[in-house]
């Protein structure tokens, strides 16, 4: 499988985010929508394997749930779709290499939470909550507690979890623009983001469909949900953008290319 070195997919993320600010407006909202919907897809999935999994398994049904989730991230890069946390890696990186103005970040970023949240909105309503996917038997009782387990922790606790989530989403799209077969990006995007799972990291778009989800079942409420989302799009922020994009800008496309420019003579 061809694979890129740091530097080159330093250049290929900055291009990208370029790209996505470039979207014309109706295909930002359509991507928008698919993005938050695929991420619900994948987390409804990891609800179906791990629902009805006997108590005794313990640790091992968050390991196998991790294992399904990442077909949401598996179809937003390769089928096309728009993820806000991928963005706040990639369009930080145009940023910081003065590709693209603060403006377009903004813009950027807005539009995709969301229609991000439109999209996980309607999987959990309508496949969670119309169709029953996550409320009925054991599927009912997982929705609630893995929605409450999101929101029973601190503003601080989230922030500091969703930080370490981020890092590893955006570990995943680089090491799939890393990649140049669709084998490779989907090796690539999957360990990271089984990991992001099983450790049970708070990840914004995958908590704007499992906290609905069990609103909708009557387990908790919208201020419940706003009370989470806060910090989880704080932290995934500093994660995406400082830990990832910042720092890999700086190592591999800002001194990259200040090696190569040739000296002027004194």
């Amino acid at each position: 499988m061809a694979f890129h070195k740091p530097q080159k997919i330093a250049e290929l993320t900055i291009e990208t985010g370029v790209t996505k600010t470039k979207l014309p407006f109706s295909h930002l909202l359509l991507l928008g929508f698919l993005g938050g919907a695929f991420i619900a897809l994948g987390y409804l999935l990891d609800i179906r394997v791990i629902g009805d999994l006997p108590a005794e398994w313990g640790s091992l049904a968050n390991l196998l749930g991790g294992a399904v989730f990442p077909v949401g991230l598996i179809l937003i890069v390769l089928a096309g779709a728009e993820l806000i946390t991928g963005n706040i890696m990639s369009v930080s990186m145009a940023y910081f290499a003065k590709k693209v103005s603060l403006g377009n970040l903004v813009h950027n970023w807005f539009w995709i939470t969301l229609t991000n949240l439109v999209g996980a909105l309607f999987v959990a309503y309508f496949f969670g909550h119309v169709v029953g996917l996550t409320e009925t038997g054991h599927y009912l009782d997982k929705t609630v507690s893995v929605a409450q387990s999101k929101v029973d922790s601190s503003f601080l606790q989230t922030f500091v979890s969703a930080i370490g989530c981020n890092w590893l989403v955006c570990l995943a799209i680089w090491l799939a623009y890393g990649a140049d077969d669709f084998i490779g990006k989907i090796a690539g995007i999957w360990f990271p983001i089984m990991a992001f799972v099983a450790i049970g990291f708070q990840h914004v778009v995958a908590n704007m469909f499992i906290i609905p989800a069990a609103i909708f079942a009557g387990g908790l409420t919208w201020i419940d949900f706003i009370r989470n989302i806060i910090p989880t799009f704080l932290g995934n922020v500093v994660g995406g953008a400082i830990f990832v994009g910042l720092l890999y800008y700086y190592v591999y496309y800002k001194q990259a290319n200040q090696v190569q420019k040739p000296r002027k003579n004194s």
